[in-house]
């Protein structure tokens, strides 16, 4: 499996993983799935909000949005799509749920990547599922439940 993997650091919030931990991650949520490309993009409350109202119609900052590709007919590239994170609201959830930093990133990241392969959570069993699939692969990476 080949990962290509962008990331772009719009924060300026200190200190946010590096490029080493958020690639366990996203490889850890794609399970050995064929070649793929995304983007992680790390922003400010500003950009999560401007982003979160535009997409979603929610006037709030958020902690992740994914955005899946949608790619033309006939265009045949491994592009799964980007990953949205804000990164003051990521440390201050940790901090309010008493969990290491580390470990909220990681289920983010993780989240972000199943929504860009299509699970959802708009639904109790979906999101049953799609929680249960997030502490098996967290569980891999020594990381407790986060919904505990």
């Amino acid at each position: 499996m080949k990962v290509e993997l962008d990331i772009q650091n719009a924060s300026t919030e200190k200190p946010v993983p590096d490029r080493e931990q958020f690639r366990l991650w996203v490889e850890c949520a794609l399970q050995g799935r064929p070649d793929c490309e995304l983007t992680l993009r790390l922003v400010d409350k500003a950009e999560s909000r401007q982003l979160n109202s535009r997409y979603r119609g929610k006037d709030k900052p958020t902690n992740v949005l994914s955005f899946p590709a949608e790619l033309p007919p006939g265009i045949d590239i491994p592009l799964l799509g980007d990953i949205v994170l804000c990164a003051p609201v990521v440390a201050e959830e940790a901090a309010v749920q008493d969990k290491p930093v580390a470990a909220h990133w990681a289920h983010l990241v993780i989240h972000g990547v199943l929504h860009l392969l299509g699970h959802e959570h708009q639904h109790e069993r979906d999101a049953a599922e799609m929680e249960s699939i997030e502490i098996e692969m967290l569980s891999s990476l020594g990381i407790a439940n986060p919904y505990g």
